[in-house]
């Protein structure tokens, strides 16, 4: 920092400035901020083999050119004419962004994936993820004849099995622009052409959603984590919805806690009926 030889205002005590601020050395009072850092944006390094100049905002797939198209800014300043011609290159130049109706379709297809994640206040990694299985989908050739909005919810469904994320089909669907048929159609499609690496979902993952939803202890949450172990290894889940049988364990844990819970309460949360949560809780009392 280099001194100065001004004086601070409050204890007339001597000023030092550097690229940020101008401050008093001897009471600390900030006497001038400097907002705008001349400096470059990069940092550079003596053993950093690689340039470490950049400029934008980083590669994403989530958009349909990964993000590395511009825009034409706006401006208040520019008033007439002007104005009217920026408007019509800004028009111009949205349209020159998308090329051909695959692109079209992946715009489309992508607002669509981002507008399920949101819903379902899913991470940005299953965004991501998400879109690039739609567009592998899309290279496969197994849009034509098939909804958009189907490929876009089966996309985010068949991301969620991949990555053990606890989110159910009725879900998926309750916030998708798909029906069910539409999806399972996109799902078994992109299952038998793409051989997607989906397995069954464990219980214990749907266990802590549910439980704050029914707003039960950590008590019970950690007993109905046991009862899905033990379900597990008994195979007690083999071909029945995880969902419900992690309903099941949290109203086995209940009961046992003498919590007050109804069948009903546990199975709608985990989007089953009844029938299906005593089957499960049937045999773990057994």
């Amino acid at each position: 920092m280099a001194a100065t030889t001004q004086t601070c205002p409050e204890c007339s005590g001597r000023l030092q400035a550097d690229d940020c601020e101008t401050v008093c050395a001897e009471c600390g009072l900030v006497v001038e901020e400097h907002n705008i850092d001349p400096g470059p944006e990069w940092r550079s390094f003596a053993d950093d083999e690689t340039n470490p100049e950049r400029t934008g905002a980083p590669l994403t797939r989530s958009r349909h050119d990964r993000g590395l198209s511009t825009e034409i800014g706006r401006s208040t300043r520019l008033k007439g004419r002007k104005r009217r011609r920026m408007a019509r290159l800004r028009r111009q130049h949205k349209r020159t962004q998308i090329a051909t109706k695959a692109e079209r379709n992946r715009v489309y297809a992508f607002n669509e994936i981002d507008n399920v994640v949101t819903a379902l206040s899913l991470p940005e990694d299953i965004q991501e993820r998400a879109c690039v299985l739609f567009e592998s989908a899309q290279d496969e050739g197994l849009l034509q004849g098939r909804s958009l909005e189907g490929f876009a919810a089966a996309a985010v469904y068949a991301t969620c099995r991949t990555a053990t994320v606890s989110r159910t089909l009725p879900e998926v669907i309750g916030a998708a622009r798909a029906s069910r048929e539409e999806l399972d159609v996109a799902y078994d499609a992109m299952n038998r052409e793409l051989g997607l690496p989906t397995g069954p979902i464990h219980p214990r993952e749907y266990l802590a959603r549910f439980a704050s939803k029914l707003d039960l202890s950590q008590a019970v949450e950690r007993r109905a984590r046991e009862l899905a172990e033990r379900v597990r290894e008994e195979g007690i889940d083999n071909g029945r919805n995880p969902s419900g049988v992690a309903a099941a364990c949290l109203y086995t844990a209940a009961m046992e806690a003498d919590c007050d819970l109804t069948q009903a309460e546990a199975a709608d949360v985990a989007d089953v009926t009844p029938v299906t949560l005593r089957s499960t809780y049937y045999d773990l009392t057994e």
